[in-house]
């Protein structure tokens, strides 16, 4: 993530923290983000410098007023004017970190072979909560790699249960044995 993502994510973080905004423009930001990666014409088209930057706002204006809360639709055009909206995902995480900050929750990933069942699902996520005493935003992963046992991510930090990982411990064990 850029400083231009974090500046600009946080500042809009800050403005719909005050006016106590910041779940509605989360999901906004998701969803807008969601559209733009489902149409990347349009997002080639907004960030074409030979069209005038007014026009590429009157763009926005005319698909999102009355979809999105103003201040989502501000911050577009204004990073449509400032020639930066490819930092949109940048801001949206910007914007999230924050978010979860300030409400007390840990994003988690947890990777394992094969899906997990919602019982597994489930208890591991309320094991997470009462281990970190916070809010758990789990999703899970497959990977089949791992062959067996689970790897979790939260917040950048790597717990590795996995069989993948056992072997490869195992075969640096090995391969430190001096004959």
């Amino acid at each position: 993530m850029t400083e231009t993502a974090k500046m600009y994510g946080g500042s809009l973080y800050d403005l719909a923290a005050e006016e106590g905004l910041e779940p509605r423009i989360l999901g906004e930001l998701d969803e807008v983000q969601q559209l733009l990666k489902q149409n990347p014409d349009y997002l080639r088209l907004l960030s074409t410098p030979s069209i005038p930057k007014k026009e590429r706002c009157g763009l926005l204006d005319e698909a999102l007023r009355g979809q999105v809360h103003l201040y989502v639709l501000n911050f577009l055009k204004i990073l449509c004017e400032k020639g930066t909206l490819r930092e949109l995902s940048g801001c949206a995480r910007a914007y999230r970190i924050r978010y979860n900050q300030a409400h007390g929750i840990l994003e988690a990933t947890a990777i394992s072979a094969v899906p997990l069942t919602e019982q597994q699902r489930t208890a591991l996520h309320a094991k997470l909560e009462s281990l970190t005493g916070k809010t758990i935003d789990l999703k899970t992963k497959v990977d089949a790699k791992v062959l067996g046992g689970i790897r979790l991510d939260i917040e950048g930090t790597e717990l590795d249960g996995t069989v993948q990982n056992r072997l490869a411990s195992l075969r640096r064990d090995i391969a430190a044995v001096t004959l």
